[in-house]
């Protein structure tokens, strides 16, 4: 139990140095105008994306706070169907709009055609950038390089052997691409990998082409497989028993994002082939679209936030026990000080709340 407790404490100093010193030091930096009530929507790509589902959950918590009113809708993984949603929203007159999880360039040309202003625009993983980007006020992501990196060193080649990887991608996104240009660059330089190949399979169809694309794989390469990389956890969750049905239950998977509840549960059970996830702090961003929102309503600069992300292995979560990854984040605490502080500047300045 020291041991646990130890490690406890070290994986708590570890997630605030990585974070809290962009809380504080946005806190210090001046106040920031309350926005008053507004109109917000969370356009999803699509909800069978874990990683969307828990961002938009976090959101859903922000917005309460906040005390706007949110609409949510679900692109189910179809262009046209986004295209139409965005422009509803657009139609509509809200406030703000985010992109949960599709690329903005899908909506570039709709901004083109709109006859009236846009509204505020955030995005998660709506871009391979972070930060500020051509039509958003910011894009809310980890560094897809930071993460690439993460899971090519969780690849650990076999006795005396090579490591045979495949990478699995979906080319729709140009964060999933270049987390895979990375994970091929950081394989390239490890004497005992060898890339075997890139399967570029959409996330939506994943559960019906990963079997299919198992197969293939082992009639190709054979024993010369030994690991599965992949943009996203959804592609795990349709490998385990394909695997075991080849035969190839000694295949390793490591997922570079998102960190969804399967993935989690899946690698807490310690019976999964899925070694681990480089996981999003999904709660953490939920609240940082919020805010980011809310400094482009207060006309004031995106906040420049870059959250680290977190090697989830089955040792990490068993000693966190039932707590959640971000539980260890003191995000909201921080959040509510921050806006809170911004509410008591409007009150002294003698503006009246919207």
């Amino acid at each position: 139990m020291p041991l646990a407790r130890a490690i406890h404490n070290a994986i708590s100093r570890w997630c605030r140095h990585a974070v809290l010193g962009l809380l504080v030091a946005c806190i210090a930096g001046g106040a920031v105008a309350q926005a008053g009530p507004r109109r917000v929507v969370f356009l999803a790509q699509d909800f069978r994306n874990g990683g969307i589902t828990t961002v938009y959950r976090s959101f859903e918590q922000a917005c309460q706070e906040l005390g706007w009113t949110l609409s949510v809708v679900n692109g189910k993984g179809d262009k046209a169907v986004i295209r139409r949603l965005f422009d509803e929203a657009l139609a509509a007159g809200v406030d703000g709009i985010v992109l949960g999880g599709f690329d903005e360039a899908d909506i570039a040309d709709r901004l083109a055609a709109a006859s009236r202003p846009p509204p505020a625009l955030v995005g998660w993983h709506a871009s391979a950038a972070h930060g500020p980007t051509p039509y958003l006020f910011a894009n809310v992501s980890t560094d897809p390089h930071v993460v690439a990196d993460m899971a090519v060193a969780l690849v650990t080649p076999p006795s005396g052997g090579q490591a045979g990887v495949v990478i699995f991608n979906d080319s729709r996104f140009d964060i999933a691409n270049v987390k895979t240009l990375r994970m091929r660059d950081a394989l390239s330089r490890c004497a005992r990998c060898e890339l075997l190949a890139v399967e570029d399979l959409p996330i939506a169809s994943a559960a019906k082409d990963v079997p299919a694309a198992l197969e293939k794989l082992q009639q190709r390469f054979g024993k010369r497989w030994t690991h599965v990389l992949a943009i996203n956890d959804i592609y795990m969750d349709s490998m385990h028993f394909p695997l075991q049905a080849l035969g190839r239950g000694d295949i390793v998977g490591i997922a570079a994002g998102d960190g969804s509840r399967t993935a989690l549960s899946r690698i807490r059970s310690g019976r999964s082939q899925q070694l681990a996830t480089i996981a999003e702090p999904t709660g953490l961003q939920g609240w940082q679209l919020a805010d980011e929102l809310r400094r482009a309503f207060a006309k004031q600069p995106p906040s420049g936030r870059v959250a680290q992300p977190i090697a989830v292995t089955t040792e990490l979560l068993r000693q966190l026990g039932p707590l959640e990854i971000d539980d260890l984040l003191p995000y909201r605490a921080e959040y509510r000080q921050q806006w809170s502080t911004s509410q008591q500047g409007r009150a002294k300045a003698g503006e009246t709340p919207k």
